[in-house]
């Protein structure tokens, strides 16, 4: 397996751990997680190729779906509310 790969593992398990972990203390381990994923997406893509680029891609907008959602409005604007 390569690198590019076990670190893209490694980064699913950190993760899913800080999802398990209370709202109040998932912000800093999951910017840091969310800053993180592209630049591991574009090492799987210069490894292996763009097709499986892309399925990284869908994996991480899979799970970072809501916070995604919340920087996307946002970026048009608005206020979104935070959960507590």
């Amino acid at each position: 397996m390569s690198l590019s790969l076990i670190l893209a593992a490694l980064w699913v398990l950190a993760a899913t751990i800080v999802a398990m972990l209370p709202m109040k203390h998932q912000y800093a381990p999951g910017i840091v997680l969310l800053i993180a994923a592209p630049f591991g997406i574009a090492y799987i893509g210069a490894q292996h190729g763009w097709i499986f680029a892309a399925l990284g891609l869908a994996a991480f907008v899979s799970m970072f779906r809501n916070p995604l959602r919340y920087l996307y409005k946002r970026a048009r604007g608005e206020r979104p509310e935070l959960p507590k």
